[in-house]
Protein backbone atom coordinates (compact mmCIF):
# COMPACT_ATOMS: atom_id res chain seq x y z
CA UNK A 1 0.00 0.00 0.00
CA UNK A 2 1.43 3.68 -0.58
CA UNK A 3 2.56 5.97 1.93
CA UNK A 4 -0.64 8.96 2.10
CA UNK A 5 0.68 12.06 0.19
CA UNK A 6 -1.41 14.52 0.95
CA UNK A 7 -2.89 15.66 4.22
CA UNK A 8 -6.35 14.59 3.17
CA UNK A 9 -4.88 11.33 3.60
CA UNK A 10 -3.01 11.37 6.55
CA UNK A 11 -5.56 12.44 8.52
CA UNK A 12 -7.87 10.22 7.13
CA UNK A 13 -5.43 6.83 8.13
CA UNK A 14 -5.28 8.11 11.82
CA UNK A 15 -8.89 8.60 11.76
CA UNK A 16 -9.58 4.85 11.11
CA UNK A 17 -11.66 2.98 13.74
CA UNK A 18 -9.34 0.36 15.80
CA UNK A 19 -11.40 -2.61 14.01
CA UNK A 20 -10.09 -1.80 10.60
CA UNK A 21 -6.51 0.19 11.62
CA UNK A 22 -5.66 -3.34 13.67
CA UNK A 23 -7.92 -5.98 13.21
CA UNK A 24 -6.09 -8.48 15.31
CA UNK A 25 -5.87 -5.78 18.72
CA UNK A 26 -9.43 -5.81 18.01
CA UNK A 27 -10.62 -9.25 18.10
CA UNK A 28 -8.57 -9.69 21.01
CA UNK A 29 -10.19 -6.49 23.12
CA UNK A 30 -13.36 -7.90 21.56
CA UNK A 31 -12.83 -11.34 23.21
CA UNK A 32 -11.63 -9.65 26.61
CA UNK A 33 -14.89 -8.27 26.78
CA UNK A 34 -16.81 -11.17 25.91
CA UNK A 35 -14.50 -12.76 28.70
CA UNK A 36 -15.84 -10.22 31.06
CA UNK A 37 -19.88 -10.32 29.97
CA UNK A 38 -19.90 -13.64 30.49
CA UNK A 39 -17.80 -14.32 33.48
CA UNK A 40 -17.90 -13.84 37.29
CA UNK A 41 -15.31 -11.32 38.15
CA UNK A 42 -14.67 -12.09 41.65
CA UNK A 43 -11.37 -10.18 42.05
CA UNK A 44 -11.62 -7.43 45.26
CA UNK A 45 -9.23 -5.23 43.13
CA UNK A 46 -11.26 -5.01 39.98
CA UNK A 47 -14.52 -3.13 39.11
CA UNK A 48 -16.05 -2.11 35.96
CA UNK A 49 -15.69 1.83 35.31
CA UNK A 50 -18.27 3.53 33.79
CA UNK A 51 -18.24 4.94 29.89
CA UNK A 52 -17.85 8.67 30.84
CA UNK A 53 -14.39 7.67 32.34
CA UNK A 54 -13.67 5.42 29.52
CA UNK A 55 -14.66 8.57 27.29
CA UNK A 56 -12.05 10.43 29.22
CA UNK A 57 -9.46 7.64 29.01
CA UNK A 58 -9.45 7.78 25.61
CA UNK A 59 -9.80 11.83 24.82
CA UNK A 60 -7.26 14.39 23.26
CA UNK A 61 -5.80 15.24 26.69
CA UNK A 62 -3.76 11.91 26.18
CA UNK A 63 -1.97 14.07 23.33
CA UNK A 64 -0.57 16.83 26.32
CA UNK A 65 2.54 17.05 28.06
CA UNK A 66 2.32 19.09 31.09
CA UNK A 67 5.33 18.32 33.69
CA UNK A 68 4.83 20.28 36.94
CA UNK A 69 1.79 21.37 39.11
CA UNK A 70 -1.24 23.88 37.50
CA UNK A 71 0.20 27.42 37.09
CA UNK A 72 4.03 25.99 37.43
CA UNK A 73 4.61 23.79 34.29
CA UNK A 74 7.40 23.04 32.13
CA UNK A 75 5.61 23.05 28.51
CA UNK A 76 3.48 25.96 27.50
CA UNK A 77 -0.27 25.23 26.10
CA UNK A 78 -1.67 24.11 29.50
CA UNK A 79 -4.44 26.55 30.28
CA UNK A 80 -7.26 23.79 30.12
CA UNK A 81 -5.15 20.97 31.52
CA UNK A 82 -4.29 23.14 34.77
CA UNK A 83 -8.16 23.71 35.21
CA UNK A 84 -8.65 19.87 34.96
CA UNK A 85 -6.12 19.31 37.57
CA UNK A 86 -7.15 21.70 39.58
CA UNK A 87 -11.16 20.64 39.32
CA UNK A 88 -10.16 17.02 40.09
CA UNK A 89 -8.39 17.95 43.17
CA UNK A 90 -10.98 20.06 44.10
CA UNK A 91 -13.33 16.91 43.84
CA UNK A 92 -10.74 14.94 45.79
CA UNK A 93 -11.53 16.89 48.51
CA UNK A 94 -15.04 17.34 48.13
CA UNK A 95 -15.63 13.66 48.17
CA UNK A 96 -14.01 12.95 51.49
CA UNK A 97 -15.14 16.41 53.31
CA UNK A 98 -11.69 17.69 53.22
CA UNK A 99 -11.32 21.49 54.17
CA UNK A 100 -8.84 22.86 51.70
CA UNK A 101 -6.78 24.51 54.07
CA UNK A 102 -6.26 21.64 56.05
CA UNK A 103 -5.42 18.88 53.44
CA UNK A 104 -3.63 19.15 50.04
CA UNK A 105 -3.99 16.59 47.13
CA UNK A 106 -1.73 15.70 44.72
CA UNK A 107 -3.17 13.60 42.04
CA UNK A 108 -0.54 13.04 39.48
CA UNK A 109 0.70 9.61 40.76
CA UNK A 110 0.16 6.72 38.26
CA UNK A 111 -1.59 4.19 40.29
CA UNK A 112 -0.83 3.09 43.98
CA UNK A 113 2.41 1.92 44.36
CA UNK A 114 3.71 5.03 42.68
CA UNK A 115 2.01 7.20 45.38
CA UNK A 116 3.22 4.96 47.86
CA UNK A 117 6.77 4.93 46.88
CA UNK A 118 6.60 9.03 46.28
CA UNK A 119 5.44 9.29 49.61
CA UNK A 120 8.74 6.90 51.20
CA UNK A 121 10.57 8.87 49.00
CA UNK A 122 9.23 12.52 50.62
CA UNK A 123 9.14 11.97 54.18
CA UNK A 124 10.80 8.73 55.24
CA UNK A 125 13.53 9.31 52.67
CA UNK A 126 16.52 6.71 51.43
CA UNK A 127 16.46 3.89 54.57
CA UNK A 128 14.39 6.08 56.94
CA UNK A 129 12.39 3.16 58.52
CA UNK A 130 8.48 2.19 57.91
CA UNK A 131 5.75 -0.32 59.10
CA UNK A 132 2.87 -2.14 57.34
CA UNK A 133 1.13 -5.08 57.47
CA UNK A 134 2.94 -8.18 56.29
CA UNK A 135 1.79 -9.81 53.16
CA UNK A 136 0.55 -12.81 54.21
CA UNK A 137 -1.39 -11.04 57.07
CA UNK A 138 -3.60 -8.84 54.30
CA UNK A 139 -1.03 -6.68 53.65
CA UNK A 140 0.58 -5.07 49.76
CA UNK A 141 3.95 -5.25 48.91
CA UNK A 142 4.46 -1.47 48.89
CA UNK A 143 4.47 -1.54 52.21
CA UNK A 144 7.81 -3.49 52.72
CA UNK A 145 7.45 -6.89 52.08
CA UNK A 146 10.09 -8.69 51.84
CA UNK A 147 11.31 -12.50 52.69
CA UNK A 148 13.79 -14.12 54.74
CA UNK A 149 16.09 -14.93 51.73
CA UNK A 150 15.13 -11.82 49.42
CA UNK A 151 13.95 -8.03 49.48
CA UNK A 152 10.93 -8.33 47.19
CA UNK A 153 8.98 -4.86 46.88
CA UNK A 154 11.18 -2.02 45.82
CA UNK A 155 10.18 -0.91 49.39
CA UNK A 156 11.73 -2.92 51.38
CA UNK A 157 15.14 -1.92 49.23
CA UNK A 158 15.40 1.32 49.37
CA UNK A 159 13.83 1.96 52.63
CA UNK A 160 13.86 -0.03 56.31
CA UNK A 161 10.99 -2.55 56.94
CA UNK A 162 9.64 -4.05 59.67
CA UNK A 163 6.31 -6.20 59.47
CA UNK A 164 3.37 -6.35 61.70
CA UNK A 165 1.34 -9.54 61.77
CA UNK A 166 -2.17 -10.64 62.74
CA UNK A 167 -3.30 -13.24 65.37
CA UNK A 168 -2.73 -16.53 63.09
CA UNK A 169 -5.80 -17.91 64.73
CA UNK A 170 -8.01 -14.93 64.52
CA UNK A 171 -6.57 -13.55 61.25
CA UNK A 172 -7.20 -10.11 63.18
CA UNK A 173 -4.46 -7.75 63.44
CA UNK A 174 -2.62 -7.99 66.70
CA UNK A 175 -2.51 -4.42 67.76
CA UNK A 176 -0.85 -5.23 70.95
CA UNK A 177 2.00 -6.89 69.51
CA UNK A 178 2.12 -3.82 67.02
CA UNK A 179 2.22 -1.13 69.32
CA UNK A 180 5.19 -3.29 71.29
CA UNK A 181 7.25 -3.92 67.90
CA UNK A 182 6.75 -0.41 66.76
CA UNK A 183 8.66 0.84 70.46
CA UNK A 184 11.50 -1.60 69.62
CA UNK A 185 11.88 -0.78 65.81
CA UNK A 186 11.58 3.02 65.92
CA UNK A 187 9.81 3.66 62.85
CA UNK A 188 9.28 7.00 60.78
CA UNK A 189 6.17 6.11 59.03
CA UNK A 190 3.78 3.52 60.10
CA UNK A 191 0.94 2.39 57.28
CA UNK A 192 -2.34 1.55 57.84
CA UNK A 193 -3.47 -0.48 54.89
CA UNK A 194 -4.61 -3.67 53.37
CA UNK A 195 -4.77 -5.45 50.07
CA UNK A 196 -6.52 -8.66 51.91
CA UNK A 197 -8.42 -8.31 54.96
CA UNK A 198 -12.12 -7.83 55.72
CA UNK A 199 -12.28 -6.05 58.62
CA UNK A 200 -12.50 -2.52 59.34
CA UNK A 201 -9.07 -0.94 60.87
CA UNK A 202 -9.17 0.76 64.59
CA UNK A 203 -7.37 4.03 63.47
CA UNK A 204 -7.67 5.28 66.97
CA UNK A 205 -5.26 2.39 68.07
CA UNK A 206 -2.96 2.98 64.70
CA UNK A 207 -2.78 6.80 65.98
CA UNK A 208 -2.30 6.09 69.72
CA UNK A 209 0.45 3.65 69.00
CA UNK A 210 2.53 6.38 66.04
CA UNK A 211 2.21 9.29 68.69
CA UNK A 212 3.94 6.74 71.26
CA UNK A 213 7.22 6.42 69.03
CA UNK A 214 6.56 9.75 67.35
CA UNK A 215 6.04 8.07 63.65
CA UNK A 216 3.84 9.70 61.38
CA UNK A 217 0.31 7.53 59.93
CA UNK A 218 -0.04 7.08 57.06
CA UNK A 219 -3.24 5.14 55.53
CA UNK A 220 -3.60 3.00 52.56
CA UNK A 221 -7.43 3.22 51.85
CA UNK A 222 -6.58 1.90 48.16
CA UNK A 223 -9.31 -0.88 48.28
CA UNK A 224 -11.84 1.01 50.71
CA UNK A 225 -11.67 4.40 49.28
CA UNK A 226 -15.03 4.22 47.40
CA UNK A 227 -16.50 2.65 50.77
CA UNK A 228 -15.07 5.71 52.92
CA UNK A 229 -16.56 8.26 50.38
CA UNK A 230 -19.97 7.21 50.93
CA UNK A 231 -19.56 6.74 54.76
CA UNK A 232 -20.12 3.02 54.69
CA UNK A 233 -16.27 2.46 56.24
CA UNK A 234 -14.58 4.23 58.77
CA UNK A 235 -12.49 7.50 57.58
CA UNK A 236 -8.56 7.41 58.02
CA UNK A 237 -8.26 11.30 57.39
CA UNK A 238 -8.81 12.37 61.19
CA UNK A 239 -6.58 10.04 62.44
CA UNK A 240 -3.81 10.30 59.42
CA UNK A 241 -0.90 12.37 58.09
CA UNK A 242 -0.91 11.21 55.17
CA UNK A 243 -3.69 8.81 52.99
CA UNK A 244 -2.73 7.19 49.53
CA UNK A 245 -5.29 5.40 47.41
CA UNK A 246 -5.99 3.96 44.07
CA UNK A 247 -9.17 5.26 42.15
CA UNK A 248 -10.39 2.12 40.23
CA UNK A 249 -11.37 -0.47 42.99
CA UNK A 250 -13.88 0.34 44.98
CA UNK A 251 -14.06 3.46 43.91
CA UNK A 252 -14.65 2.78 40.12
CA UNK A 253 -12.85 4.95 38.53
CA UNK A 254 -9.61 4.81 35.72
CA UNK A 255 -6.14 3.01 36.59
CA UNK A 256 -4.90 5.87 39.01
CA UNK A 257 -3.48 6.88 42.30
CA UNK A 258 -3.90 9.88 44.44
CA UNK A 259 -1.92 11.27 47.65
CA UNK A 260 -3.78 13.42 50.44
CA UNK A 261 -1.78 15.37 52.89
CA UNK A 262 -2.15 17.46 56.10
CA UNK A 263 -0.87 21.25 55.22
CA UNK A 264 -1.05 24.23 57.47
CA UNK A 265 -0.97 24.75 61.47
CA UNK A 266 -0.18 21.56 63.61
CA UNK A 267 -1.35 20.99 67.05
CA UNK A 268 2.40 22.16 67.80
CA UNK A 269 2.13 26.42 68.28
CA UNK A 270 4.21 27.52 65.71
CA UNK A 271 4.73 24.70 63.70
CA UNK A 272 3.07 24.08 60.27
CA UNK A 273 2.98 20.66 58.18
CA UNK A 274 5.98 20.31 55.56
CA UNK A 275 4.12 17.82 53.32
CA UNK A 276 3.18 18.87 50.40
CA UNK A 277 6.80 20.58 48.50
CA UNK A 278 8.21 17.07 50.02
CA UNK A 279 5.31 14.85 48.57
CA UNK A 280 4.72 16.57 44.93
CA UNK A 281 8.76 16.99 44.60
CA UNK A 282 9.36 13.38 44.97
CA UNK A 283 6.32 12.43 42.78
CA UNK A 284 7.66 15.11 39.78
CA UNK A 285 10.84 15.27 39.31
CA UNK A 286 11.69 12.90 41.74
CA UNK A 287 9.61 9.16 40.59
CA UNK A 288 7.79 10.55 37.55
CA UNK A 289 7.45 12.64 34.40
CA UNK A 290 4.36 14.03 32.70
CA UNK A 291 0.86 13.37 34.84
CA UNK A 292 -1.40 11.29 32.68
CA UNK A 293 -4.13 14.23 31.85
CA UNK A 294 -6.27 11.60 30.60
CA UNK A 295 -6.50 9.77 33.64
CA UNK A 296 -6.66 12.99 35.82
CA UNK A 297 -10.09 13.84 34.03
CA UNK A 298 -11.19 10.34 34.58
CA UNK A 299 -10.50 10.53 38.46
CA UNK A 300 -12.05 13.78 38.38
CA UNK A 301 -15.09 12.29 36.94
CA UNK A 302 -15.38 9.45 39.84
CA UNK A 303 -14.72 11.78 42.53
CA UNK A 304 -18.37 13.72 40.98
CA UNK A 305 -19.85 10.63 41.34
CA UNK A 306 -18.79 9.71 44.53
CA UNK A 307 -20.82 12.44 45.59
CA UNK A 308 -24.04 10.64 45.16
CA UNK A 309 -26.75 9.58 46.16
CA UNK A 310 -26.28 6.45 43.89
CA UNK A 311 -22.58 5.76 44.45
CA UNK A 312 -24.07 5.78 48.20
CA UNK A 313 -26.41 3.03 47.99
CA UNK A 314 -23.71 1.18 45.36
CA UNK A 315 -21.07 0.92 48.10
CA UNK A 316 -24.13 -0.03 50.86
CA UNK A 317 -24.91 -2.76 48.55
CA UNK A 318 -21.19 -4.00 47.87
CA UNK A 319 -20.91 -4.39 51.92
CA UNK A 320 -24.01 -6.09 51.86
CA UNK A 321 -23.23 -8.67 49.06
CA UNK A 322 -20.07 -9.54 50.75
CA UNK A 323 -21.22 -10.04 53.82
CA UNK A 324 -23.95 -12.78 51.86
CA UNK A 325 -21.15 -13.99 50.07
CA UNK A 326 -19.40 -15.57 53.55
CA UNK A 327 -22.13 -16.02 54.84
CA UNK A 328 -23.53 -18.18 52.26
CA UNK A 329 -20.20 -19.67 52.23
CA UNK A 330 -19.52 -20.42 55.72
CA UNK A 331 -23.08 -22.36 55.91
CA UNK A 332 -21.46 -24.69 53.67
CA UNK A 333 -18.45 -25.04 55.99
CA UNK A 334 -15.53 -23.12 54.41
CA UNK A 335 -13.37 -21.52 56.82
CA UNK A 336 -13.34 -17.30 56.33
CA UNK A 337 -10.53 -15.79 57.77
CA UNK A 338 -11.05 -13.45 60.45
CA UNK A 339 -14.71 -15.06 60.64
CA UNK A 340 -16.16 -12.54 58.29
CA UNK A 341 -16.17 -9.39 56.54
CA UNK A 342 -17.23 -5.48 56.86
CA UNK A 343 -15.90 -4.31 53.59
CA UNK A 344 -16.25 -5.65 49.78
CA UNK A 345 -14.09 -8.56 50.78
CA UNK A 346 -13.25 -12.31 52.58
CA UNK A 347 -10.34 -14.12 52.42
CA UNK A 348 -11.62 -18.20 52.28
CA UNK A 349 -9.28 -20.76 53.75
CA UNK A 350 -9.13 -23.69 51.60
CA UNK A 351 -6.72 -25.84 53.79
CA UNK A 352 -9.70 -27.67 56.10
CA UNK A 353 -10.79 -29.09 52.51
CA UNK A 354 -7.66 -30.03 51.54
CA UNK A 355 -7.00 -27.40 48.59
CA UNK A 356 -4.16 -25.23 47.89
CA UNK A 357 -5.30 -21.39 46.58
CA UNK A 358 -3.64 -22.33 43.25
CA UNK A 359 -5.93 -25.22 42.83
CA UNK A 360 -8.77 -23.12 43.58
CA UNK A 361 -7.98 -20.17 41.69
CA UNK A 362 -7.38 -22.30 38.87
CA UNK A 363 -10.89 -24.26 38.55
CA UNK A 364 -12.79 -21.17 39.72
CA UNK A 365 -11.26 -19.78 36.15
CA UNK A 366 -12.27 -22.88 34.17
CA UNK A 367 -15.86 -22.53 34.97
CA UNK A 368 -15.76 -18.78 34.16
CA UNK A 369 -15.29 -17.61 37.78
CA UNK A 370 -11.94 -14.66 38.09
CA UNK A 371 -10.80 -14.65 41.49
CA UNK A 372 -6.93 -14.56 43.03
CA UNK A 373 -4.97 -16.92 44.88
CA UNK A 374 -3.97 -15.65 48.30
CA UNK A 375 -1.59 -16.15 51.28
CA UNK A 376 -3.85 -16.46 55.06
CA UNK A 377 -2.04 -15.81 58.23
CA UNK A 378 0.39 -18.57 59.09
CA UNK A 379 1.61 -19.46 55.44
CA UNK A 380 5.40 -19.55 54.93
CA UNK A 381 5.84 -18.13 51.38
CA UNK A 382 3.73 -16.15 49.23
CA UNK A 383 4.46 -18.42 46.05
CA UNK A 384 2.36 -21.10 47.72
CA UNK A 385 -0.75 -19.72 48.97
CA UNK A 386 -3.44 -21.64 51.00
CA UNK A 387 -6.44 -19.26 50.40
CA UNK A 388 -8.35 -17.46 47.34
CA UNK A 389 -9.65 -13.74 47.88
CA UNK A 390 -13.11 -13.19 46.42
CA UNK A 391 -14.45 -9.25 46.00
CA UNK A 392 -17.88 -8.00 45.09
CA UNK A 393 -17.61 -4.16 43.92
CA UNK A 394 -17.24 -6.00 40.20
CA UNK A 395 -20.25 -7.65 40.31
CA UNK A 396 -22.42 -5.21 42.39
CA UNK A 397 -21.83 -2.92 39.42
CA UNK A 398 -23.38 -5.20 37.18
CA UNK A 399 -26.46 -5.28 39.58
CA UNK A 400 -26.16 -8.66 41.36
CA UNK A 401 -27.88 -8.38 45.17
CA UNK A 402 -28.33 -10.99 47.70
CA UNK A 403 -30.07 -13.13 46.24
CA UNK A 404 -27.96 -13.57 42.87
CA UNK A 405 -25.18 -14.13 45.75
CA UNK A 406 -26.25 -16.84 46.76
CA UNK A 407 -26.53 -18.68 43.42
CA UNK A 408 -22.59 -17.50 43.23
CA UNK A 409 -21.99 -18.59 46.20
CA UNK A 410 -23.35 -22.52 44.68
CA UNK A 411 -21.09 -21.79 42.00
CA UNK A 412 -17.91 -21.76 43.89
CA UNK A 413 -18.64 -24.93 45.87
CA UNK A 414 -19.81 -26.94 42.76
CA UNK A 415 -16.75 -25.31 41.56
CA UNK A 416 -14.35 -26.50 44.48
CA UNK A 417 -15.83 -29.38 44.76
CA UNK A 418 -15.01 -30.48 41.26
CA UNK A 419 -11.54 -29.54 42.32
CA UNK A 420 -11.15 -32.03 45.42
CA UNK A 421 -12.75 -34.83 42.53
CA UNK A 422 -9.96 -33.51 40.37
CA UNK A 423 -7.52 -33.25 43.44
CA UNK A 424 -8.30 -37.17 43.85
CA UNK A 425 -7.35 -38.31 40.74
CA UNK A 426 -4.40 -35.81 40.32
CA UNK A 427 -2.52 -36.06 43.58
CA UNK A 428 -1.23 -33.27 45.24
CA UNK A 429 1.06 -31.49 42.18
CA UNK A 430 -0.53 -28.22 40.45
CA UNK A 431 0.55 -29.32 37.40
CA UNK A 432 -0.54 -32.49 37.75
CA UNK A 433 -3.83 -31.28 38.64
CA UNK A 434 -4.28 -29.15 35.55
CA UNK A 435 -3.39 -31.79 33.36
CA UNK A 436 -6.40 -33.79 34.66
CA UNK A 437 -8.36 -31.04 34.38
CA UNK A 438 -7.26 -30.48 30.51
CA UNK A 439 -7.35 -33.96 29.73
CA UNK A 440 -9.81 -35.74 31.55
CA UNK A 441 -13.38 -36.42 29.25
CA UNK A 442 -15.67 -36.77 32.31
CA UNK A 443 -13.63 -34.06 34.25
CA UNK A 444 -13.63 -31.49 31.15
CA UNK A 445 -17.37 -31.98 30.63
CA UNK A 446 -18.07 -31.37 34.01
CA UNK A 447 -16.31 -28.38 33.68
CA UNK A 448 -18.20 -27.43 30.60
CA UNK A 449 -21.61 -27.64 31.66
CA UNK A 450 -20.86 -25.70 35.05
CA UNK A 451 -19.31 -23.11 33.01
CA UNK A 452 -22.44 -22.81 30.36
CA UNK A 453 -24.77 -22.60 33.52
CA UNK A 454 -22.41 -19.74 34.67
CA UNK A 455 -22.24 -17.77 31.38
CA UNK A 456 -25.48 -18.06 30.68
CA UNK A 457 -26.34 -16.46 34.56
CA UNK A 458 -23.58 -14.13 33.97
CA UNK A 459 -25.61 -12.72 31.04
CA UNK A 460 -28.21 -11.68 32.59
CA UNK A 461 -26.75 -8.41 34.02
CA UNK A 462 -25.85 -5.34 32.57
CA UNK A 463 -22.06 -4.65 31.91
CA UNK A 464 -20.92 -0.51 31.76
CA UNK A 465 -18.90 1.09 29.08
CA UNK A 466 -18.71 -0.05 25.46
CA UNK A 467 -19.33 -2.75 23.19
CA UNK A 468 -16.05 -3.40 23.14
Amino acid sequence: MSEPNTKEEMVKKLNETLEVADPEIFELITKEKHRQSKGLEMIASENFTSKAVLQALSSCLHNKYSEGLPGMRYYGGNEFIDQIEVLCQKRCLEAYGLNAEQWGVNVQPYSGSPANFAVYTGIVEPHGRIMGLDLPDGGHLTHGFFTATKKISATSIFFESMPYKSDPKTGLIDYDQLAITARLFKPKLIIAGISCYSRNLDYTKFRAIADDVGAYLMADMAHVSGLVAAGVAPSPFPFCDIVTTTTHKTLRGPRAGVIFFRRGPTNVPGSSYDFENRINQAVFPGLQGGPHNHAIAAIAIAMKHAKTEDFKSYQQQVVKNAQELCRGLQDLGYKIVTDGTDNHLILMDLRTVGLTGSKGEKILEEIGIACNKNTVPGDKSAFNPSGIRLGTPALTTRGLLEADIARVVQFINKGLQLALEISAISGPKLVDFKRVLLENPQINAKVLQLRSEIESFALDFPMPGYDI
